[in-house]
């Protein structure tokens, strides 16, 4: 029988699985899921990273940067092939989100959230474990990761996350996904550098949810 990759455009934790059970984990309970299984790893890939003539009615990959837009072609310093990553959370704990989108173009490749009562660096660090995760099970090992958070990028040098944030009864999934993000990173060495997005010399980074 041959292999099959599961891409989920909408899910608990919207990405590229190689396993229906894993799948499956991303879309059961979850009110409009979206997702579809394809033949090889490629296909499952370039339909995640938006094929829209294949895929127009799922695939929702949208530009989302907050005034005028940026041309980051003409910033040298920037990593052209590269994925920024960014969290947001309204108040602390609050209702927390986070995302990914490729820094060329501003398509969103992956967003998680609202989950309710949570902080700004949970948000960070499991943006940066999504971001890596994905481009390991896509057998990407060169696209750059941007973030703006120090904070996450050194839960990240320390394979686990030190965040205080209370349990409540309104936030175990944000605990399971962080004990998940933490077995992942414990377990998975990984190839593409994380950088710190400059953001006093380039603006905000691409992923930003413009809500400062």
């Amino acid at each position: 029988m041959s292999r099959k990759f599961y891409v989920v455009w909408k899910g608990h934790s919207p990405g590229i699985y190689d396993s229906w059970e894993e799948c499956k984990l991303q879309v059961e309970g979850f009110a409009g899921a979206e997702y579809k299984s394809f033949g090889s790893q490629e296909a499952a890939t370039k339909a995640y990273r938006g094929d829209y003539e294949e895929q127009a009615g799922l695939i929702r990959a949208i530009a989302r940067h907050s005034g005028e837009s940026v041309n980051y072609e003409a910033i040298p310093e920037i990593i052209k092939d590269s994925i920024a990553v960014d969290g947001a959370c309204s108040k602390n704990p609050g209702p927390m989100e986070y995302r990914g989108v490729d820094v060329m173009t501003g398509a969103e490749i992956f967003h998680v959230g609202p989950l309710d009562d949570g902080t700004n660096n949970v948000a960070e660090y499991l943006a940066l474990i999504h971001a890596l995760a994905f481009l390991k099970n896509t057998g990407n090992e060169t696209t750059v990761v941007y973030s703006d958070s120090r904070t996450a990028q050194s839960w990240l040098r320390n394979r686990g996350h030190k965040s205080k944030l209370a349990r409540t009864a309104r936030n175990g999934k944000i605990f399971e996904m962080l004990e998940r993000a933490d077995r992942w990173i414990q377990s998975n060495p990984y190839y593409n550098r994380v950088l710190k997005w400059d953001t006093e010399k380039w603006g905000e980074i691409p992923a930003d949810f413009d809500r400062k």
